[in-house]
């Protein structure tokens, strides 16, 4: 049984959760990006981490709004999260998304709302070097394993090692693709793209990504973000091996390695 609390109604029985997950629009509604919510949930039930969710009272961080330049609408729903924020007096975040993570940790600030945020693969391996995760290889024991490195998790922040360290952690063989960590390649949805069609043009991003995933033959790519997800997806798609080459978030590796 998954077991989330919101904010809310902690606060209403007078209690503070260590951390608020914030979940997204994607991990919110889109229905494959569901499926990463639910893992990193289970994962912090079994390990009894204090979390909750705003529900309800979540928004969209503002996003898609900005980098299409749209920055009153920004604002706009910026300001109402941290509004509500503040108002609960949160002090940390976790997110599975990095687009809410570069925004709220480097944009938000300025707006009057600052907080420690972390994307959930560097939370993930902080609790597992504080002994509080234990990680076990289970059916990825031995599996050849390429990370496709988010945009806004790697080259706008930096964050490279963690999702890998946890990948090591499942005793499968990491494979690098040609273009990784700070020469890595975009899935091509960022910058608020996940939204409109391409332009035209000669190939499509994510196909020549998810072909430089192909070329170091792996049994499946991982990802550590929803929008990513999405395109790699769409590009084993197009190639026809969505049936050998499976697309998987980190936080579900860790929950269907330790049978949750």
């Amino acid at each position: 049984m998954i077991k989330v609390l919101t904010l809310a109604s902690m606060n209403a029985e007078g209690n503070k959760p260590d951390v608020l997950f914030w979940v997204g629009c994607s991990g919110s509604f889109d229905e494959r990006a569901k499926k990463i919510t639910k893992a990193f949930v289970k994962i912090l039930n079994h390990i009894n981490i204090s979390f909750a969710v705003l529900g309800k009272e979540e928004s969209c961080t503002g996003d898609p709004a900005k980098r299409s330049g749209n920055e009153f609408l920004f604002q706009m729903q910026a300001m109402t999260n941290i509004q509500i924020m503040n108002g609960y007096g949160v002090t940390r975040i976790v997110t599975t998304c990095p687009h809410c993570f570069n925004t709220i940790k480097n944009e938000y600030p300025e707006l009057g709302g600052s907080y420690d945020v972390q994307h959930h693969t560097q939370f993930l391996r902080d609790l597992m070097n504080e002994g509080k995760l234990s990680i076990k290889g289970g059916s990825y024991k031995g599996k050849r394993i390429t990370f496709h490195d988010p945009c806004y998790l790697g080259r706008a922040n930096q964050v490279y090692e963690a999702p890998r360290e946890l990948i090591k952690k499942l005793d499968a063989e990491l494979v690098e693709m040609k273009n990784c960590k700070s020469n890595g390649l975009c899935c091509g949805a960022g910058g608020a793209q996940m939204f409109k069609e391409p332009e035209k043009g000669n190939k499509d991003i994510n196909i020549e990504r998810t072909e430089q995933a192909i070329e170091v033959k792996p049994d499946l790519i991982a990802a550590g973000c929803p929008f990513c997800n999405t395109m790699m997806t769409d590009g084993v798609k197009n190639k026809e091996k969505e049936s050998e080459l499976p697309v998987k978030d980190i936080a579900e590796l860790i929950a269907e390695a330790e049978d949750l």
